[in-house]
């Protein structure tokens, strides 16, 4: 398991255009956030599918990395996604992961995303990852 710090750091260099922080690592399971602003909305005033999707995709990578070790190229294969209800334009969203299997080559998992504060899941998303072969 590696450490939030290092995670993030991971994150910040491999892909500087992301704003999702790492809160929690645990065991095949993590928490991020994504402070929303303006730019993160739609008509509507809701919080956009694309960066519901955006917060879950990420959530599942450092779940997935926390486990595995830093593999870059482990990359999403599948997401489904199911909007519950209209999150809080307000609040932050905290996307929680759990790993349901991590194969050789495959990792299942689901994520909760919620708007801070608030225990109504707004997104339930299922996802897999392809993991790459090990070399030599």
């Amino acid at each position: 398991m590696m450490q939030i710090e290092a995670m993030q750091a991971f994150l910040d260099r491999e892909f500087p255009q992301s704003t999702v922080k790492v809160v929690s690592l645990g065991d095949k399971s993590t928490t991020v956030r994504q402070d929303i602003s303006d730019a993160h909305l739609r008509p509507g005033g809701t919080v956009s599918g694309p960066v519901l999707m955006t917060v879950a995709d990420v959530a599942m990578y450092v779940a997935v990395l926390n486990e595995i070790g830093i593999v870059p190229l482990a990359v999403t294969t599948n997401l489904n996604i199911n909007f519950l209800r209209k999150p809080s334009a307000e609040c932050a969203i905290i996307g929680v992961c759990h790993l349901l299997k991590v194969g050789k080559s495959l990792a299942v998992g689901e994520v909760g995303l919620y708007s801070e504060g608030s225990e109504d899941v707004v997104a339930h998303v299922v996802t897999t990852y392809a993991i790459p072969p090990k070399r030599d």
